[in-house]
Order: structure tokens, then C-alpha cells, then sequence
């Protein structure tokens, strides 16, 4: 009961489409309508308000540490290491529900925002920030926000099995699950920087 009641509230809860919401409710526009079409942060950003940008980026990742500190509560009776993994199974749910909300007809974001939300809940401040770091390095040496995002995910699971308290199968297929998903989500703007025409960062077209 346990995993169903974790994993139904985190994808729940990953689903609520904030950019979507916030640029409805304060630009009466479709999110969707803007640029990439995304509505993750840097497309909200892209509809001329980098106020509502910067609320959908906290707000995104708030609701993925939501999703997993409430997996971690309802399953602390489980005992370790099952607690931790039902938290890994929330945080694989709250990144889905992003990336495919029920709201939208499953056409959701990419999951970067939720991924870091639920990373900070899962592993120690210090491998969250060593992701950053590395986040922020591409941007500042490529102005490719989506090229920094991959590396980013692809970076997560190598750090964070490093410090993970158990490495159980759950656990590892987790750290990767995530990871595969907001690069699977990033699909066009990986053709696109295979073809040279992805847009940089502060230009008209960035990843969101």
C-alpha cells in the first residue's frame, strides 16, 4: 500500500503543469503557444516574463522534494533500505508526471526543474551542487541550457550512487530511470545540436 499510495501521490503531484498555469493565469496565454511549446521555465521565460520563468522553476522543483519527502514519511515504517527505495520509486513518478501530466494529455515539460527538486530530497546537498556546478560550467563555456541539461542527467546517477546510503537493484534502475527520461525529452534538441542549430541561451529558442 505503501509503494501504490507514494507513487500515485508523486506522479499527482509532478503533474501539476505550473508554467502552464502561471502564464494562463497572469499573461492569459497558452504556454504551449510560446515558442518551443514546452512549459517548463525557460519557455515561461521566453513569453516575457522572467518573473513567472523563475516562479515555474522553484515551483517545479518544489513539487518533486514534495513527491519524495511525503514517499519518505509513508514509508518510514517500512523500515531501511525499503523506505529509501519507495522515495526513489516517488521521485522516478513525480519526474513522469512532469514530463507526462494527466492535465495536459500527457504533453508535459522535461523534467530538469522536478529532477533537481527530487534530487535535493534524495542525496546530500553536496552532490546537488556539484551537479549545479557542472550545470552552470556548460552554460557559461557553450550557452546550450538543453546540452547542459543532459550532461547534468547524465552526470546524476554516477554522483549520486557515490553517496547513496544502499545500492539496491530499485535504487540503481531509479538513478538511471530518471536520467533517461529528461534525455529521451530532450530528443529534438539533441537533433538539433547534432545539426548546429540549436539556439543558445538568451537568444530567441532555448531548452526549457
Amino acid at each position: 500500500m505503501s509503494w501504490i499510495l507514494s507513487i500515485a501521490i508523486a506522479y499527482l503531484l509532478g503533474s501539476i503543469p505550473f508554467g502552464y498555469l502561471l502564464v494562463r493565469i497572469f499573461r492569459h496565454e497558452d504556454v504551449r503557444s510560446i515558442g518551443s511549446g514546452n512549459i517548463g521555465a525557460t519557455n515561461v521565460a521566453r513569453s516575457g516574463a522572467k518573473g513567472l520563468g523563475i516562479a515555474t522553476l522553484i515551483l517545479d522543483a518544489l513539487k518533486g522534494f514534495t513527491a519524495v519527502i511525503i514517499a519518505q514519511h509513508i514509508g518510514v515504517h517500512a523500515g531501511f533500505p525499503a523506505a529509501y527505495e519507495i522515495a526513489v520509486c516517488a521521485a522516478v513518478a513525480a519526474v513522469v508526471g512532469h514530463c507526462f501530466p494527466v492535465w495536459l494529455g500527457f504533453r508535459g515539460g522535461k523534467g530538469v526543474a522536478t529532477a533537481l527538486g527530487v534530487f535535493f530530497a534524495l542525496v546530500p546537498i553536496t552532490t546537488v551542487l556539484y551537479l549545479l556546478a557542472v550545470f552552470v560550467v556548460v552554460v557559461l563555456f557553450t550557452r546550450y541550457v538543453s546540452l547542459a541539461s543532459i550532461i547534468a542527467a547524465v552526470s546524476f546517477p554516477l554522483l549520486a550512487l557515490l553517496h547513496a546510503p544502499t545500492r539496491t537493484p530499485i535504487i540503481v534502475v531509479g538513478y538511471i530511470v530518471i536520467p533517461i527520461i529528461v534525455i529521451a525529452k530532450h530528443h529534438g534538441n539533441i537533433r538539433r545540436l547534432l545539426n548546429g542549430t540549436e539556439n543558445r541561451f538568451g537568444k530567441k529558442k532555448a531548452s526549457a
